[in-house]
């Protein structure tokens, strides 16, 4: 039996599940395999790059739904949606990106429609739908931290969590919120082995003419793509980038630096505590290969402890 790649559920002969194409559009009945192979698909990216606002390590390509044809088109411009194939050098990234942000979503951190849809050569390619795109032609205003910052995507690095939090107080409409929610996202970074926070990673949008932090993307586990990591955070934590510890992480920066009660922090460990045994059904129904689910729990089982997490 077959199982669905953007839900993960069984969809006996099919392709995807009636619910995993409805997260798409109710009038989807079917969709055909993406028209190219992953290497097309990293050349299409590379030829398209200069026409394109997404840019970043991973091959990226714009596309549109076509309903009435059943199939994902890459487009120049216009796409609502962004695509990432297999990358060259780093194994199960898409399949790697999924997985993680449905662990987002279930610790309630704010996750766009995303899925893994089939390629011609019978790879998976990540999907995640455009939040700063509405109706037909429409722009949500969106900047990231390094705009806010006035840095660059070269300098997207020189930056620490303690400045993200000054970046929050000035530009949130309600920066006690935000403050909390980036607190988590920390924390799952931490937990999930996401070492590749920076600058152009964080963002805030406006919306009802209330600026507040943006929908999370590009969050994947990176600590088990590359075979030796040495750092644990992407921009300095009391100076450091490897070996944090609970006390930078929770006493310092988030009673400290993010200025949380202990009543919010002890939600947030809750919150990430009760998801535990449903992170561990979802990596194991996710579309890794066997060796990558090791390493990703494995990992966890570490930061878990870390955290003294039970």
């Amino acid at each position: 039996m077959n199982r669905c790649p953007i839900t993960y559920n069984p969809c006996g002969d099919s392709r995807y599940s009636e619910a995993g194409l409805k997260l798409l559009s109710n009038e989807l009945t079917s969709l055909k395999e993406l028209e190219y192979t992953a290497e097309e698909q990293r050349k299409e990216a590379f030829n398209r790059a200069s026409k394109m606002s997404i840019q970043g390590i991973q091959p990226k390509l714009s596309a549109k739904l076509n309903i009435k044809e059943e199939k994902i088109d890459i487009v120049d411009t216009g796409g609502r949606y962004i695509l990432k194939p297999q990358h060259q050098y780093f194994p199960e990234m898409p399949e790697n990106e999924d997985l993680t942000m449905k662990l987002a979503n279930e610790v309630g951190l704010e996750i766009p429609l995303h899925g893994l849809i089939w390629s011609k050569d019978n790879t998976l390619t990540y999907f995640i739908k455009r939040f700063d795109r509405k109706g037909q032609n429409d722009k949500v205003p969106v900047e990231d931290f390094a705009q806010l910052a006035g840095l660059s995507r070269d300098t997207k690095y020189e930056y620490s969590m303690e400045k993200v939090v000054g970046l929050i107080n000035r530009f949130c409409t309600f920066p006690v919120i935000e403050k909390l929610v980036l607190f988590k996202l920390v924390m799952f970074n931490y937990l999930i082995g996401n070492e590749d926070q920076h600058l152009k990673n964080f963002s805030v949008i406006t919306e009802d003419g209330k600026v507040k932090l943006s929908p999370n993307y590009d969050l994947l586990n990176t600590t088990i793509e590359y075979k030796k990591p040495d750092e644990e955070i992407a921009l300095p934590l009391k100076g450091e980038k490897k070996h944090l510890t609970y006390n930078m992480l929770v006493k310092y920066y988030g009673l400290e630096k993010c200025e949380l009660t202990t009543k919010s922090i002890d939600k947030v460990f809750e919150t990430l505590s009760s998801a535990i045994p449903v992170w561990k059904s979802i990596i194991n129904s996710s579309f890794l290969s066997k060796g990558m689910k090791e390493k990703y729990l494995e990992l966890l089982e570490i930061r878990l402890n870390n955290l003294n997490i039970t």
